[in-house]
């Protein structure tokens, strides 16, 4: 089989629809502060709404967005949908796609007089938080706060030539006993992220891959007190 006629990696542009839920409290003072979530891999725009309105409460509008990737996942022997951002091929694609999805969530709820563009927040957990590490690396002015809760830092932090230090706050949360993340990794995460978040704070849980109650409570306070409502 001659193989020298073998055209690879051709490509045609197709338009598809991107999905967030959106919560608008009912008697919030717009144009209000936004705090957009993005779940990890395998889940989904519902489960990260939950998560988002349980460290926000009323006093934010919050946006909750979902992964293009879908697949199948083993939930205990029930594969129910979950939902992915990247994998290796071609990632800086995806990565693209999802710094469109947030700039234009973003663009239309200001459009709206909905939210402050002064006080936009992105909170992201496992696989979210490299992804939305880069959106404020490479979008330096844009959030006013960052939360990464269990994940990691972009691979190429020390290499790419687009990032830029950020001066959002940023509130980085992890757990001592993850399955995916040995402490020690984490440590060194936060210990590179230093370099180009000169307000980063960061904490260790009793916790695994997960979000705990602990920490909702300290994401709560921190979004209260940076948000200043």
């Amino acid at each position: 089989m001659n193989s020298e006629n073998v055209q690879t990696d051709l490509s045609l542009i197709a338009e598809i629809k991107l999905y967030y839920d959106l919560y608008v409290p009912e008697n919030i003072v717009k144009p209000a502060p936004l705090l957009i979530a993005v779940h990890g891999y395998g889940a989904h725009k519902r489960y990260m709404m939950r998560e988002a309105r349980l460290v926000s409460g009323d006093k934010f509008v919050v946006a909750s967005v979902q992964a293009p990737f879908q697949h199948w996942r083993d939930a205990g022997g029930i594969y129910k949908i979950g939902f992915g951002w990247l994998t290796d091929f071609k990632p800086e694609e995806s990565v693209a796609l999802h710094h469109k999805f947030v700039l234009d969530v973003i663009e239309n709820l200001a459009e709206e007089q909905t939210i402050d563009r002064e006080k936009i927040y992105l909170y992201g957990f496992s696989q979210a938080c490299a992804l939305n590490f880069r959106f404020a690396f490479t979008n330096p002015k844009t959030l006013r706060g960052l939360i990464g809760a269990c994940g990691g830092i972009p691979s190429d932090l020390e290499t790419s030539e687009i990032y830029q230090p950020t001066n959002a706050e940023v509130l980085y949360v992890y757990g001592d006993r993850d399955e995916f993340y040995p402490l020690e990794k984490f440590q060194k995460f936060e210990e590179k992220l230093r370099e180009y978040l000169p307000n980063l704070n960061a904490k260790t849980y009793a916790a695994k891959h997960e979000i705990n109650d602990e920490m909702r409570e300290d994401l709560k306070q921190w979004l209260k007190i940076n948000s200043s409502i």
